[in-house]
């Protein structure tokens, strides 16, 4: 399993934008083959800073919806939104339960 984490920083004005667009397209993503969860985070020091943190089975699952139509039709919608360049990490635990 792998973890993918993105940081998207908004303007304020695109928050709410932001929050409809993911609600709207959170049950396809997390049902989206080899994804096993889906959470968004919200830094809590600043309101427009917003973290996806999400399971996959391995980096093709990740790979194969990167390359679909799902993923082009909410990143290229999310990306009118940003006021910063996006930041992503694909990790693998280390230790834990």
């Amino acid at each position: 399993m792998i973890i993918r984490i993105v940081k998207m920083t908004f303007t304020p004005h695109h928050v709410s934008d932001f929050l409809k667009l993911f609600e709207k397209n959170k049950k396809a993503i997390a049902g989206f083959e080899g994804c096993s969860h889906l959470e968004l985070w919200n830094d809590k020091e600043n309101p427009n800073v917003f973290f996806t943190y999400s399971h996959w089975k391995d980096e093709s699952y990740l790979e194969k919806y990167r390359k679909s139509e799902l993923f082009n039709i909410v990143w290229n919608e999310n990306k009118n939104y940003f006021s910063a360049k996006p930041e992503a990490w694909t990790v693998a635990a280390v230790t834990g339960d």
